[in-house]
């Protein structure tokens, strides 16, 4: 096959294609409520979010083109093949039937019908809008080869479309001003609270999940060679994450310039549906759910592709469309137990899962030093593990948390950074020393033995 060089075309559509699968609705509900939150230190905020928001996600497409990676089993593989068993299977349960999947078809709902529905015919309503969302979700999802074209060039013109006219006007006629009141999680530390508010937005995770899909875009495409794929991860990924930066930034200051007129909301869907009101008078409804339902109907196909596609690669004799067929059905009955359900029992994974990700995305951009090596990785997730662990109760439900209350006391008292969220940086670092120390003296070892039988 001849090699090919990604073209301007390409590099256009497969940004597209990065930036429509990774973009949903909680993409656009998260920033919002976090402008609100924040008030007139949105700015650090605003840093913070876009750290793991975007500069993750980019850094985590890089990652996998260095380290030559088709996946997330592929990511994982160097700390063994049982470590990289679990994460592929416990990320692709978070990023398909257990949340993220659930959560477009009940985020679409939330920004469309809901707010139409009485009480009484809402779990009605749900459960007939997401059997629809999922059907035409794995209906489009069938045929792989032209998912790039789906989202590329039909569904992401339309959203931006509809994106740019609420900031126009937004711009144009804002609300108030950009230095109002912070709440005080926000005052104290806005920086670090807009990076963890940013793990809800799942893209590092996804990124790593859709590295599949948009590799398999690029071959489509005849780049196949592994320094052209790492080339065009990352002219596509700065593309892709710069438009992402963009839009993140004017929802925040869309959501700060709110509490001008209005109070901080429960969640970002009612401050958005606040904002597209306030703009849009009665058509703000329909033009929200229809903005919303796109937006969320592109990281749906990504989301259910990428599981059946690594799934398939793990057990190839199972073939693709029976995974794909269940992570619709899976996250169909899910998405039936509600958002806010959804949302809450998301967290605790999130602070479990998001340390060894980023642990993994480190070791990775190291492969030029260490090749990959099992005696760097494996003392470094060990320790990000016992961190993560401790992270992810102290973010559960009450009921689990307090169970462990002395020990997370004691968690929070020795590991620096722990009590606001950042307690695997330390244990990530420790491990990351041994491992190399590991490795150093294994080296040294082997060519003191390569010397003496040379002698």
């Amino acid at each position: 096959m001849k090699e090919n060089k990604l073209s301007f075309r390409g590099i256009i559509l497969i940004a597209s294609l990065i930036f429509g699968m990774l973009f949903g609705a909680g993409n656009l509900i998260f920033p919002v409520h976090l402008g609100q939150l924040a008030g007139q230190n949105w700015l650090l905020a605003s840093l913070g979010f876009l750290v793991t928001g975007t500069l993750i996600p980019l850094i985590a497409l890089i990652a996998l083109g260095i380290s030559k990676s088709h996946g997330l089993y592929d990511f994982g593989a160097p700390a063994g093949k049982k470590f990289a068993v679990f994460f592929l299977i416990i990320t692709h349960l978070s990023l398909g039937p257990l949340f993220a999947t659930p959560r477009t078809a009940s985020t679409a709902f939330q920004l469309s019908f809901a707010s139409v529905l009485p009480t009484k015919y809402q779990g009605l309503g749900l459960f007939f809008f997401s059997a629809i969302f999922f059907f035409l979700v794995y209906l489009f999802a069938q045929n792989e080869i032209h998912l790039t074209r789906y989202i590329g060039k039909w569904l992401n013109p339309l959203f931006l479309l509809l994106l740019a006219i609420i900031f126009i006007i937004g711009i144009s006629k804002p609300m108030g001003s950009l230095q109002q009141n912070v709440t005080a999680i926000y005052q104290t530390a806005p920086f670090a609270n807009g990076f963890l508010e940013g793990y809800n937005t799942m893209d590092a995770l996804a990124t790593l999940a859709f590295g599949v899909t948009i590799i398999k875009a690029l071959n489509f495409l005849k780049i196949t060679h592994p320094k052209k794929i790492a080339g065009s991860l990352i002219k596509t990924g700065i593309l892709a994450m710069s438009i992402e930066a963009i839009i993140y930034l004017g929802l925040i200051m869309l959501g700060a310039a709110s509490l001008g007129q209005f109070k901080i909301s429960a969640n970002g869907g009612i401050a958005l549906g606040q904002i597209t009101q306030h703009y849009l008078g009665s058509f703000g409804t329909a033009f929200l759910g229809v903005m919303g339902t796109l937006a969320v109907f592109t990281t749906a196909l990504g989301l259910v592709t990428s599981f059946a596609q690594d799934m398939h690669s793990i057990f190839p004799k199972i073939k693709y469309n029976f995974f794909l067929i269940f992570t619709v059905a899976a996250s169909f009955c899910t998405s039936n137990l509600g958002l806010t359900q959804i949302i809450a029992w998301a967290t605790p994974l999130l602070m479990f899962l998001y340390p060894l990700a980023m642990a993994l995305i480190l070791l990775s951009l190291l492969t030029y030093f260490f090749k990959l090596n099992p005696i760097i990785y494996r003392p470094t997730l060990i320790f990000t593990s016992i961190a993560a662990v401790l992270d992810g109760i102290n973010a559960a439900p009450k009921e689990l948390s307090s169970l462990f209350s002395g020990l997370l006391s004691e968690y929070h008292q020795f590991i620096p950074f722990s009590g606001v969220g950042f307690g695997w940086i330390l244990p990530t670092v420790a491990g990351l020393a041994l491992g190399i120390l590991l490795h150093w003296k294994k080296s040294t070892a082997e060519k003191a033995l390569n010397k003496r039988n040379a002698a």
